[in-house]
């Protein structure tokens, strides 16, 4: 089985749009990005698993000030694990207020439902040394 081209774009995008949406403030569409119950882990960060729509809107607005004021995601990889059901890695840049900048990499599933591709489970890394630590004294 060969994903179409049309279906990583359309994951490709799918990615992409999450910024835009919570960079405006925009989290009641997270539904155009998330399945209902999704799994958002932010274990890297020590905020544990955030699951489902609502739970995912209400840690954002916790964190406030603590978020992003952009949100850049690059590099996107699409790898098919089976009809419906792909597995997606991707970069994110995150720029703060004060222009400080964050390296994290997004480890998705996507899967296929009625309204098209939605993301099921988000793992965020933070990345924090170069080469993963390696040759790290």
């Amino acid at each position: 089985m060969t994903l179409a081209l049309e279906d990583r774009l359309a994951v490709t995008e799918l990615i992409a749009v999450h910024g835009h949406l919570v960079d405006a403030g925009e989290l009641d569409r997270a539904v155009e990005v998330f399945t209902t119950d999704v799994v958002y882990d932010l274990s890297d960060f020590g905020q544990g698993e955030v699951t489902g729509l609502a739970a995912l809107k209400d840690t954002a607005l916790a964190s406030g000030a603590g978020n992003p004021v952009a949100h850049h995601v690059t590099n996107v990889v699409v790898e098919e694990v089976s009809e419906g059901r792909v597995r997606a890695r991707s970069k994110g840049l995150g720029v703060m207020a004060d222009g400080s900048c964050g390296s994290v990499t997004y480890e998705d599933v996507v899967v296929r439902v009625d309204a098209g591709w939605r993301i099921s489970h988000r793992t965020v890394r933070a990345r924090r040394v170069p080469l993963n630590g390696l040759g790290q004294d």
